[in-house]
């Protein structure tokens, strides 16, 4: 453990945690202080369950360090597992502070091949294993307000680049990793008067999920910083977790090795008005004359 323990005493649920960005996290927090419940389904990379999940090793790395850990082996994504979740914390260590929305998986295909099941396996276990965690969460938080222990509550949702910018043979996780980035500005905005910030990440890093998206650049370095190690996101998770980050809400961070970037997501742009309906036919001319005053979008992953 790190003398530097800006979660001290806190509580935390990293989902996915028992591999990749979420084992990084989960261990980051426990360095921080943090008592931290390491959830993982067990899961391979398309989702079928695997026998030998990696939950139990990361609980153990953290208690060999000096640090308080309890696997969850509940299934985020399911409304009762995501329930059991929230409940592990407060039962365990009698409370939450902090809730890390990380697990996902990916089954890449181009649109036009993309099978209904494979749609579907996607957008439950990113979008509602982010909003089920979420809400159970929420609800402790709220219950906790309303009885006049205001929290210094924090969700970190976990979105993608492929979620901001679109990227081509991931249509299904795009969506889900859009629909994310939706969800947090929603809930920052309805949570903020239970003392809860929320706030999300779009990583880059060496994972499972994105080993065969982005192979040229996911090889280790020989020696030198290697840019693209889970434990680089890590910090900025921490750090958004902790009582210090208050007031920062509603916002997008992407991070890189040692870059961390604020994403400008939607916002309105130039515009014309002509006080009324337009004709089909004349729009032509209006629309490209906003396009050529407009930002031009970042191009789509792999396009």
């Amino acid at each position: 453990m790190t003398d530097n323990k800006i979660c001290d005493g806190r509580v935390v649920i990293v989902t996915g945690a028992g591999q990749g960005i979420g084992r990084a996290h989960a261990l980051a927090f426990a360095a921080a202080g943090a008592k931290v419940v390491v959830n993982d389904l067990g899961a391979e990379l398309n989702g079928a369950p695997s026998a030998d999940s990696g939950a139990a090793r990361v609980v153990e790395e953290i208690r060999a360090a000096g640090g308080e850990a309890v696997v969850n082996g509940d299934d985020v994504s399911d409304w009762e597992g995501a329930r059991r979740l929230v409940a592990t914390a407060i039962e365990t260590f009698g409370r939450l502070d902090v809730l890390v929305n990380n697990a996902g998986i990916v089954r890449d295909r181009m649109l036009v091949n993309l099978a209904e099941d494979e749609w579907d396996a996607v957008i439950k276990v990113h979008l509602k294993g982010h909003f089920a965690p979420m809400r159970h969460a929420a609800d402790y938080w709220r219950n906790e307000s309303k009885a006049g222990r205001q929290p210094e509550a924090r969700i970190i949702n976990t979105s993608s680049g492929a979620g901001l910018l679109g990227s081509v043979g991931q249509g299904n996780y795009s969506a889900a990793k859009s629909g994310i980035a939706g969800l947090t500005l929603t809930a920052s905005a309805e949570f903020a008067r239970y003392g809860i910030t929320v706030n999300a990440i779009a990583p880059a890093a060496r994972t499972r999920m994105t080993e065969t998206v982005f192979a040229d650049m996911m090889a280790a370095p020989e020696d030198g910083f290697d840019a693209m190690a889970p434990e680089n996101v890590s910090p900025l998770v921490v750090w958004l977790g902790s009582a210090d980050s208050a007031g920062v809400t509603g916002r997008m961070f992407e991070v890189e090795g040692g870059k961390v970037t604020v994403a400008d997501g939607w916002r309105h742009g130039v515009s014309t008005d002509r006080g009324a309906r337009w004709e089909p036919a004349e729009l032509g001319p209006v629309v490209r004359d906003l396009l050529s005053k407009a930002t031009t979008p970042e191009p789509v992953y792999g396009a």
